[in-house]
């Protein structure tokens, strides 16, 4: 789905943004990546997809793979940081780039500059068209009550709380239930649900509790991680709610059916 990768013109109006599509939106909801487009670009900024990108290196960071971590992060930062901005549709990939590449890159000569600067002036979507673009206005409706779950990244690592639901208090017949225990974790965690996968479903099936609890009838998060969480438990229970991107609903993207559990191969 990346476009065509051309030289950044400063002629143009509007600060240059350089989209981080991140891998779980490329593999599993692409069209997250067109809505953030689309938002980005209502707001005045002229986005770009580099085709060289690849993942944020994080996976590989959480596991103890220096080295890899380490090459991964190199090549982001020489992809991206001819932009003004960087940004995702992720606290996860987000907080990777803005809070471990300067300390992952401390002691590279060529690159511990480099990384701080992009570190600088990277940020999730929300938080971008938000806080640093001063933009809350959205051309988008739906109908019915939505639960926000926050992720632990967005949340706990960028702080970001007030950005989204800024958003989504825009968008025409929306109601936001806020859930009873809404700072709690979903039980992703990344490599943490494949090595705890026990522990992971119980997390999981608390907030499915908290999220029956609201009455609302979909469910939306700023981590496609998260939202694969929930989607695969939501199957598993067969409980009749629908998940989303949030950008997907600012964007007026909603379509496309809702986000579906991963198939599992035999």
């Amino acid at each position: 789905m990346a476009a065509a990768e051309t030289p950044v013109s400063r002629s143009k109006q509007g600060p240059q943004v350089g989209l981080f599509v991140t891998c779980l939106v490329d593999l599993f909801r692409p069209k997250v990546a067109f809505a953030a487009i689309k938002l980005m670009e209502c707001a005045g900024a002229s986005v770009e997809v580099p085709s060289a990108q690849t993942c944020c290196g994080q996976p590989a960071y959480n596991c103890g793979d220096r080295k890899n971590a380490v090459a991964i992060a190199r090549q982001v930062v020489e992809t991206f940081e001819r932009y003004d901005y960087v940004v995702a549709p992720s606290g996860s990939c987000a907080g990777m780039l803005r809070l471990h590449y300067p300390q992952l890159l401390a002691e590279d000569p060529e690159f511990a500059e480099r990384a701080t600067a992009l570190a600088a002036k990277s940020f999730e979507l929300t938080s971008f068209l938000v806080d640093v673009l001063g933009h809350t206005t959205v051309d988008a409706a739906f109908g019915g009550t939505v639960a926000y779950h926050d992720s632990c990244s967005l949340l706990r690592e960028l702080h970001v709380r007030e950005a989204p639901r800024r958003l989504l208090a825009n968008v025409k017949g929306l109601t936001l239930a806020e859930l009873h225990d809404g700072e709690v974790c979903c039980g992703f965690g990344g490599a943490f649900s494949v090595k705890y996968p026990a522990i992971s479903s119980a997390i999981a099936d608390a907030k499915l509790q908290d999220i029956a609890g609201t009455g609302a009838l979909t469910v939306l998060s700023s981590d496609l991680g998260c939202l694969l969480q929930i989607a695969g438990r939501l199957a598993r229970t067969g409980a009749k709610v629908e998940v989303r991107h949030i950008a997907e609903v600012l964007a007026g993207m909603t379509d496309e059916p809702a986000l579906a559990a991963p198939s599992r191969g035999r």
